[in-house]
């Protein structure tokens, strides 16, 4: 079974084993009555295995729904409340004096000087300060009323380009109630990629932060010709006079000052209706030039109202942690959850988000510590960093406390797979591990990238909660599947959300038909409310994508493949663009073969490539530094980190664990890379090679490695 491979290996004496598994037995049978009568789980284990989608109706290629949603889709979220400045009154209105936004200070900034002569920054920061809902409703209307006082109208753009903040969601909430439209833009995106946006959306005033207008902003202003207003949310820069004639640099406290003291009495402010765009989304896509979605009042509003259904429990007591870019549609769609069910919002950073993370110093405290969250979201790829670090934590101790942790963790692997909870082993053993991120997090929201089912399991396992595994795109306003909570199985995304509908498509190249037994396969179409407007000035694009029925429904293409459950659940299988036929005329998925190694601890990242015009998959592979050193010792191979990573003879000691693992994972032959090649740099946003999520950009690593790729396939390489 799924579970046996996930096991891990212990090096317990036979006997010693048996006596164990003994003691178990006999510990499950004494406390399986009374824990099955108090803790509830008779209906969990029910609700596990009830149908949880169904098809409208029994055509092949027929929608599913959500069986709360059969007969009518959900699309808002509070009655009245049908655009978003009215969910946030209402919000307001309810949970007035209550914690809405928190925000750590700053205590102390040092230079650290690393053994290597690089200096890094640390912090030690103090206790989380807070905004109230009150607080958070009055700041917005100002800044919003400010902004039109510098001249800001209606139904037009306004850019925002800053980290995950406090003040990043005052700023949208502003543009909400003003009806201006928010074009969000990566912290990380490239230059070129930011004047396209900035200058596709012909915007005058851009909100920003001291840091990003001094690394990013500065060296690209001039190419905004129509740049006017700079809007720095932390206080003003101490360098400014390098900026071109007529733009002018404002502090967020100024331009609220502005709005307070502007006389707005006899003006009828313009309201947003449903249709108009709230949003205009950069995303950082996989390929080509980054695309702006433009997403509606009432598509944000429909997906929220998805999302929150499959969180149980949702309100004042739940904390949860931002740090993941607002741009990116899980984070804002995530947030504004959160906000509209009178949860609190402490804010974070990649950077500072755990007591072991880069900015924090030695012995002080990281955020999650600090915050404690109920609620979390992560993107796969800081999950399998979190299953990386334990995993090696666990290979240091000692051989008892190894082999006591191994046994907790397979016992409890099994008691999850059946649906049972395993409250001794959490307290005793995992207690330590859940620390990690706060001790009190209840659910873990995954999306933006496939998760293995490795991490998923060990997330479950360690962190003794569920892992809400979610899909969706930025084009359907974030909102497609989420599991439900006491759905413990793995490598599924879950049932539609109550607010659309999911039909599956044939596609004839790849071989997927709705008509497949045992289950229907094809392209994800995605329909509903939820659904967005199309691509900001790329009308032949949005044709491409989009499309609507007879009946008026708005449907998304996603190049996704899935296929349906029995019990109406999603399971992404493929994707149209990760396909490639060998020379040979067999298919390859690149997803499928990157998926089967990328949990392996030799491995930091992996990406999988192969042309039509050859008869072998390749790969590039950033390999675990610690990992890969260790095994040149063993090896007998000397020489720096770059002199590793260039030695064909390690290249070939890594294909050789590769091949192994993609045995283990049942992979065909002709889908095991033959040929790799180590990078000894990571792939970050910032070098441009992963999207913001961490996605692979194909493209651009093509482009990077392509002398690698001339040399893998034999080509003469000048």
């Amino acid at each position: 079974s799924q579970a046996a491979k996930m096991k891990l290996k212990h090096n317990i004496n036979p006997v010693l084993l048996q006596f164990i598994n003994f003691i178990v037995l006999v510990y499950s049978l004494v406390t399986y009555i009374p824990w099955y009568i108090l803790s509830g789980s008779k209906q969990a284990i029910a609700k596990a295995k009830q149908v949880k989608a169904r098809p409208v109706n029994n055509k092949p290629g027929g929608a599913y729904r959500s069986v709360n949603s059969l007969h009518c889709l959900a699309s808002v979220l509070y009655p009245g409340c049908d655009t978003l400045d009215k969910v946030f009154k209402y919000a307001k209105t309810k949970y007035k004096d209550k914690k809405l936004l928190g925000t750590r200070e700053i205590l102390k900034e040092e230079d650290e000087i690393q053994p290597s002569g690089k200096v890094f920054k640390k912090v030690i920061l103090g206790k989380y300060t807070w905004l109230s809902y009150e607080d958070v409703y009055i700041k917005a209307v100002n800044f919003g009323n400010g902004l039109a006082v510098l001249g800001q109208q209606p139904k037009t753009n306004i850019a925002i380009f800053c980290e995950t903040r406090a003040e990043w969601m005052i700023a949208a909430q502003a543009c909400f109630m003003c009806n201006y439209q928010l074009v969000t833009l990566y912290a990380t995106l490239g230059g070129p990629a930011i004047v396209h946006g900035l200058n596709e959306t012909e915007v005058t005033t851009i909100i920003t932060s001291k840091e990003l207008m001094q690394t990013k902003l500065k060296e690209i202003v001039s190419q905004v010709p129509l740049l006017r207003h700079i809007i720095t949310v932390d206080g003003k820069p101490t360098t400014w006079s390098e900026f071109p004639k007529g733009v002018i640099v404002h502090t967020m406290a100024s331009v609220q000052a502005m709005g307070a003291k502007a006389d707005t009495g006899n003006k009828q402010p313009c309201r947003p209706v449903p249709s108009d765009i709230a949003v205009i989304m950069y995303t950082s896509g996989s390929t080509g030039i980054p695309k702006g979605v433009m997403i509606s009042h009432c598509n944000i509003i429909a997906g929220i109202t998805g999302m929150a259904e499959r969180i149980p429990n949702l309100g004042e007591k739940d904390i949860y942690i931002g740090y993941l870019p607002l741009a990116h549609v899980l984070e804002l769609s995530a947030e504004l959850v959160c906000l509209s069910h009178g949860c609190r919002i402490g804010y974070s950073s990649p950077q500072t988000l755990a007591d072991q993370s880069s900015k924090i110093k030695k012995g002080s405290k990281g955020d999650v510590t600090t915050l404690k969250p109920t609620l979390m979201a992560a993107v796969p790829e800081i999950m399998d960093r979190i299953y990386k670090n334990v995993m090696n934590k666990v290979n240091e101790m000692t051989s008892f406390q190894r082999n006591l942790f191994i046994l907790a963790y397979n016992y409890k692997m099994e008691q999850i797979s059946k649906g049972y909870t395993t409250p001794l082993c959490d307290s005793l053993i995992f207690r330590k591990v859940r620390m990690l991120l706060g001790g009190k997090i209840r659910i873990l929201l995954c999306g933006g990238a496939p998760l293995s089912a490795a991490t998923q399991r060990f997330m479950n396992i360690c962190f003794c909660c569920p892992v809400g595994q979610g899909y969706g795109l930025t084009e359907s306003a974030g909102a497609g599947t989420i599991t439900e909570v006491w759905d413990y199985t793995t490598g599924r995304v879950g049932a539609p959300l109550v607010c659309c509908e999911i039909k599956l498509m044939n596609w004839e190249e790849g071989g997927y038909y709705n008509t497949d037994k045992p289950y229907p396969r094809g392209e994800i179409l995605i329909g509903g409310q939820n659904v967005t407007v199309g691509y900001y000035k790329n009308e032949e694009r949005t044709r491409k994508d989009f499309t609507v029925d007879e009946n008026g429904q708005r449907w998304l293409h996603t190049g996704d493949i899935g296929e349906f459950h029995h019990d109406g659940c999603l399971k992404i299988i493929d994707r149209k663009k990760d396909l490639v036929k060998l020379q040979a005329g067999e298919y390859v998925s690149l997803g499928k073969v990157e998926a089967a190694l990328k949990n392996l601890p030799l491995v930091d990242n992996i990406c999988a490539y192969a042309s039509s015009f050859h008869s072998y998959v390749i790969g590039f592979v950033v390999p675990n530094q610690k990992e890969l050193a260790e095994l040149a010792r063993k090896k007998g191979f000397k020489g720096t980190w770059e002199e590793i990573c260039n030695s064909p003879e390690m290249e070939k000691e890594v294909l050789k664990v590769l091949a192994e693992a993609a045995m283990a994972a049942n992979l065909e032959k002709f889908e095991i890379p033959v040929k790799i090649r180590l990078s000894p740099d990571p792939w970050t946003p910032e070098t441009g090679l992963v999207t913001d999520a961490f996605k692979l950009k194909r493209k651009e690593l093509t482009a990077f490695y392509q002398m690698d790729i001339d040399r893998m396939y034999g080509k003469n390489v000048k």
